[in-house]
């Protein structure tokens, strides 16, 4: 099962997605955008997991497709 998470950058004014936390897949400018984005991969790649982090890496929401 892959695992798609979507953190912060240090200052909050980016959002990264990454597939397994290693390097970013892409960055987003907003949360929402990269949320859709970590989404629509997941959906395309199931079984797999979004997680959306805060900027200490703490799982704020976790969906499963």
């Amino acid at each position: 099962m892959k695992t798609y998470s979507v953190t912060p950058n240090v200052d909050a004014s980016a959002w990264f997605v990454k597939l397994e936390d290693v390097a970013p897949e892409e960055v987003y400018d907003t949360k929402s955008e990269a949320i859709e984005v970590a989404e629509q991969l997941a959906h395309e790649n199931t079984p797999s997991i979004v997680e959306i982090q805060d900027e200490y890496h703490n799982v704020l929401e976790e969906k499963k497709y």
